[in-house]
């Protein structure tokens, strides 16, 4: 790791604090953030970091406190205003305008014009010096909704540059890219640092904060536990800095199912848009990882289960009912879902965490159409109390930190108290504190009966919740592992089709 900071302050943040309604965000947060340096900003999902990144960027005004650049006393009302002065957040999910292309969106509000009218030529002609610059690699023609999550970044990257943004704040930015697209943004982060970007960085991957960092802060329940250089830090400092406490074993002990549990679901031969011909059963009490590379079909395969993607062929049984291919059908059958984004399938960010809770138990708690309140609050309350969740009930669900937004999906699915629950990607963009919490959930639901199909990309995730795994490649199922053969390599080698093993 190359430094290539000199020193200077490029922004100083003093006795900052925040709140939102009762709950208090920050406080007397102070950071100096030393120009043309990787900044990182790490802690529990909850613990302040991206509030602080968002106030920096103008999303959100402070309640009290000071930031300083270079050196001036800046106050922003806007993320508008922040980028003015240089600074720029891009977010995990970056708000797009789908229908521009990829050259329009970059200059999108900063358009070179003659005569009053946009001149597109010398808007293609900036985007591809732009883009030459930096090392992208994006078609100008391209239609930015049509992009995967990866190159959206870049945009989100590149409109910063277009505006001359002299401090970045990536914000999750790996959280949803696969490995190599991993590797490709920090390459990016390594050249905005080599050219003089300042760049604060917002992560949960500890080993990305320890490889691409100068200097990081750690933040716990809104206050910063210390700042230092990355050299100093470890991933084990930094989790109990994290958390206050070492951490414990990061998976909890499973109950293996009894051997006369009953089929709690089963799938006969079936095909659905990027599926092909998948059979296997799952019995009350087990867990069930289904692995594979990205792309395999997991998704896939548990949209066409739950019955939010239509079926070619094959059927889905659920305690002795066969599905009908929605999903009102699945859940009043008594299988439940949580899906891979919960930003876009799962929540609805600025309605109250007491409606998104019962969003799919209403025809349980109305009387001649209308919701009982009073009924409402109470099972909502019990199942969050369940699933370790906030208590709030009123608060928007996007106020929560990822961790607690992932909680508020399975209390919505204990709700229905389910016989079968599907969990996609369930710890994805959560801190290692959350996701424990959740591991201690599955194993729990598990433990009581419920039967449980986990989908991840963590193949140590998958061992180490699992009771059988199964691994899909190319939309098939193509290996079962049980017992002393669920080992990762065996997991990959299936994966990637260099092994064989025993097809579920």
């Amino acid at each position: 790791m190359t430094t290539v900071a000199d020193g200077t302050v490029h922004l100083e943040v003093r006795a900052l604090g925040k709140s939102f309604g009762a709950t208090r965000a920050l406080h007397d947060v102070s950071i100096a953030v030393q120009a043309g340096s990787v900044h990182a900003f790490v802690g529990e999902n909850g613990a302040g970091k991206s509030t602080l990144g968002k106030i920096i960027a103008g999303v959100f005004p402070q309640d009290q406190g000071d930031l300083v650049l270079r050196g001036a006393t800046v106050s922003f009302g806007s993320p508008r205003e922040a980028l003015i002065r240089g600074i720029a957040l891009v977010a995990q999910a970056v708000a797009l305008v789908p229908r521009l292309t990829v050259a329009e969106h970059v200059f999108l509000g900063a358009e070179p014009r003659r005569a009053g009218f946009i001149d597109r030529r010398s808007v293609r002609d900036r985007f591809v010096q732009l883009a030459t610059e930096t090392g992208f690699d994006l078609d100008a023609g391209a239609m930015v909704g049509r992009l995967p999550i990866a190159q959206q970044q870049q945009v989100g990257i590149l409109r910063a540059l277009a505006r001359d943004a002299e401090l970045i704040i990536l914000d999750e930015p790996t959280a949803s890219l696969s490995a190599t697209e991993t590797e490709h943004l920090h390459d990016i982060v390594r050249g905005l640092r080599s050219r003089g970007h300042t760049v604060i960085l917002v992560s949960h991957f500890l080993g990305e904060i320890l490889d691409l960092s100068d200097t990081i802060s750690v933040l716990r329940d809104g206050r910063v536990v210390r700042t230092g250089p990355a050299a100093d830090e470890t991933e084990a400092s930094l989790v109990l800095g994290m958390l206050g406490r070492p951490a414990s074993r990061t998976y909890p002990d499973k109950r293996p199912p009894s051997p006369d549990a009953p089929i709690a679901m089963s799938i006969d031969n079936l095909s659905a848009p990027g599926v092909h011909d998948v059979s296997f059963t799952v019995r009350a009490g087990e867990i069930v990882g289904l692995a594979g590379l990205v792309g395999a079909g997991r998704t896939e395969l548990a949209r066409a289960i739950y019955g939010a993607t239509p079926t070619s062929t094959g059927g889905v049984h659920v305690a002795g009912t066969t599905l009908s291919g929605r999903p009102g059908a699945s859940i009043r059958a008594g299988l439940a879902m949580i899906p891979e984004s919960r930003k876009d399938d799962g929540l609805i960010m600025r309605r109250p965490i007491r409606e998104n809770v019962s969003l799919t138990s209403l025809p349980h708690l109305q009387r001649l159409g209308f919701v009982r309140r009073a009924a409402e609050r109470a099972q909502v309350r019990d199942a969050l109390e369940r699933v370790t969740g906030t208590p709030l009930l009123d608060a928007p669900a996007g106020s929560l930190s990822g961790g607690n937004q992932q909680k508020l999906l399975f209390a919505r699915a204990l709700l229905i108290e389910p016989g079968v629950l599907i969990a996609d990607e369930p710890t994805r963009g959560i801190d290692v504190g959350a996701k424990r919490d959740i591991y201690e959930v599955l194993v729990g639901l598990a433990a009581g009966g419920m039967a449980v199909i986990l989908i991840s990309e963590e193949a140590e995730e998958i061992l180490g919740l699992s009771h059988r795994v199964l691994v899909m490649r190319h939309g098939r199922l193509v290996a079962e592992l049980t017992g002393p053969d669920m080992t990762e390599e065996a997991i990959v080698g299936a994966a990637f089709g260099t092994t064989s093993s025993s097809a579920a």
